[in-house]
Order: C-alpha cells, then sequence, then structure tokens
C-alpha cells in the first residue's frame, strides 16, 4: 500500500511540474487533427449570406408593437435554426433606430447567435437615415471581398421595417444612393401602420410590402414570410444575382 501510494504522488508531482509541455501537447494534437483542421477550414473559407435587420424602435413603437415584434422575431430566428442550409452559412446583424442607432446584434453567425429583447423609448423621433448610415460603414467593414485564397460572402440581403417616416428627411435622401451601391442581393422594406411612408421606402427600394397594423398577428405573418425569403435566397445563392421573394400571405400587401 505504500508502494502505490509513493508511486501515486510521483506521478502527480511529475504531471505538476511537466503540465505546461502536457498541455501544449494536448493542443498540438487537437490542431493537428484532420477533424479540427476540416471545421476550422470551414470557418474561413465558407461563404457566408450576411442578413440584416434595420427595425425601428421609436415611440410609436412602444406598448404592444414592440412586444410583438420580440415574439415575431424569436419566431424568426428559431425557424430558420431548423434549416441545416441556413445554420452552416447565415449570419445575422440587429440595427435598431428611434433617436439613437444601436447595432444590437453584429453581424454573428445563426448557430451561436442570441437575440436580446428588443426595448424603444416612450417616445421620439425616426432616425432612418442616421441608421442607413450607420448600416453603410458596417456593410462596409464587415463583408468579406473574393481573394485568390479566400471566398467572399454571398451578397447579403437587408431588410427594413418601420412604422413611421424618417425624421431625418435631408439625410435619409442623401443615403439612399449609398445603400444601393453596396450591391445587396435584396432590399425588402415593410411600411407598418398608416403613419408609415411606403413612397419614402420606394425611394429606396421597389421590394416594398405594408402591414395594416403592427400587432402580433401581423407581425408574425411578416417575419414568418422574411425567414422564407432569407431561406430562398441561401438556396439560390450562386445561381441567380438577385433574391426572388416568395409570394406573401394575404396580410401582408405589395406597394406598387
Amino acid at each position: 500500500m505504500e508502494k502505490s501510494i509513493g508511486n501515486n504522488r510521483c506521478e502527480a508531482t511529475f504531471f505538476k511540474k511537466n503540465r505546461h509541455t502536457y498541455n501544449q501537447s494536448r493542443c498540438r494534437a487537437k490542431v493537428c487533427s484532420p477533424a479540427f483542421q476540416i471545421d476550422t477550414w470551414k470557418k474561413i473559407n465558407m461563404r457566408r449570406l450576411p442578413v440584416y435587420l434595420l427595425l425601428d424602435t421609436s415611440g410609436s413603437m412602444n406598448g404592444e408593437p414592440i412586444q410583438a415584434l420580440n415574439n415575431a422575431l424569436s419566431g424568426m430566428i428559431n425557424s430558420l435554426r431548423s434549416d441545416a442550409q441556413a445554420a452552416e452559412t447565415l449570419w445575422i446583424s440587429v440595427i435598431t433606430f428611434d433617436r439613437e442607432v444601436n447595432e444590437v446584434v453584429p453581424l454573428t453567425p445563426l448557430e451561436t447567435f442570441q437575440l436580446p429583447e428588443i426595448v424603444c423609448p416612450e417616445s421620439g423621433p425616426t432616425f432612418t437615415g442616421q441608421a442607413l448610415q450607420v448600416l453603410c460603414e458596417k456593410v462596409n467593414n464587415e463583408i468579406r471581398r473574393g481573394s485568390p485564397t479566400q471566398k467572399g460572402d454571398w451578397r447579403p440581403l437587408l431588410f427594413i421595417f418601420t412604422d413611421g417616416k424618417p425624421s431625418d428627411s435631408l439625410l435619409y435622401s442623401e443615403t439612399l444612393p449609398k445603400i444601393k451601391s453596396l450591391n445587396f442581393g435584396a432590399i425588402v422594406a415593410c411600411a407598418a401602420g398608416h403613419a408609415a411612408d411606403s413612397k419614402r421606402l420606394l425611394e429606396l427600394t421597389p421590394d416594398v410590402v405594408s402591414l395594416d397594423t403592427a400587432d402580433i398577428t401581423s407581425l408574425k405573418q411578416f417575419f414568418e414570410w422574411v425567414s422564407e425569403t432569407i431561406e430562398q435566397g441561401n438556396k439560390s445563392m450562386g445561381t441567380t444575382d438577385n433574391v426572388k421573394l416568395p409570394p406573401p400571405p394575404s396580410e401582408i400587401h405589395l406597394v406598387i
């Protein structure tokens, strides 16, 4: 028994003195393993599909609308996670705008995406132009361009939701050409409620839809349709330049 205890103590002392070398060896073994190398190669070379959500959180969204927005977004993320292809390639960014513009979630892979609760002030303006300006900076800095050693990202998708009109109208107009030059695969704008200005949204994109109200049912339908659009865009990447929008449900009206 004494000999056994002594041997164990010797082994423990040896490991303690050499644990740094031991851990380095384990790390090298992990890095050199084929599975680890393949996984790393996929992460570096996988062509991402970036999706940007630009969400109006101005004072008019306070109360039921902001609760409906949170519920609808959560349902959309759960739906996307059920698509194996989306789980591999999809990256999502969430930017909110009211009197301030906030990057609520930076561009993040779907597999690790965590949606925080979206909040809004009790009152205040809708700085859509400022939000588009921030979006330009993010897209220019975040989108991977193709190179001889790395594939570039797929063309990003942009979804804008608002229940009002731009309070910074001049900045909004000035930023439109910059947004159009960013080569989005699709820009879809949603005007929710009668106070939303669909005509200003049509200056940005021909793909504008409207909702009669920003209630739970309407927003759920809209973001389910957004999920279908993203999934369809994900499957069509490489075969077409622009994403073809799926037919919207009855609650969603196309603005022409």
